[in-house]
C-alpha cells in the first residue's frame, strides 16, 4: 500500500503535468513572440509564417517566397513574398508533411524578409 506522501506527490506531478500541457496549447510556452520561420521543402518551396512543431508541424500567417526575374534587368533577380491568403486556395494555415521538410528555422530580425514582414505590419 501506498504511503499518503508517495500519493500527494502524484498527485502533484499529474497536476504539474496537466498544467504545463494546458500553458502549451493556451500559448504561455513555445514560440512567445510570434516569430516567422522559414520552412524549405523537398519541392523546392519555400514558405515563411509563424510555426508550430507540437503536435505537428502547422504553419500560420503564412507567404509563399518567391524569386522573380527582375523585369527591367533580366540579369537580376528580386523576392516576392505573397501571403497565402491571397492564393487561389487561401487556406487559414499550412499543415506540413515532415517527411516533404527539408530544413525549417527562425528568421533572424535583421534578416531582409524580417524586415520587410514588420514593414507591411505596420
Amino acid at each position: 500500500m501506498m504511503s499518503k506522501k508517495n500519493i500527494v506527490s502524484i498527485i502533484v506531478l499529474v497536476l504539474a503535468v496537466i498544467l504545463l500541457v494546458v500553458a502549451y496549447f493556451a500559448g504561455f510556452l513555445g514560440n512567445k513572440n510570434n516569430d516567422y520561420s522559414v520552412v524549405y521543402l523537398t519541392t523546392g518551396e519555400v514558405y515563411v509564417g509563424k510555426l508550430t512543431t507540437f503536435p505537428n508541424l502547422q504553419l500560420k500567417d503564412a507567404y509563399i517566397f518567391q524569386v522573380v526575374k527582375d523585369e527591367k534587368d533580366p540579369n537580376k533577380s528580386n523576392f516576392n513574398l505573397t501571403p497565402i491568403k491571397e492564393a487561389l486556395w487561401a487556406p487559414k494555415q499550412l499543415y506540413l508533411n515532415k517527411d516533404q521538410v527539408i530544413f525549417y528555422g527562425p528568421l533572424l530580425e535583421t534578416s531582409k524578409i524580417a524586415q520587410t514582414l514588420a514593414a507591411q505590419k505596420k
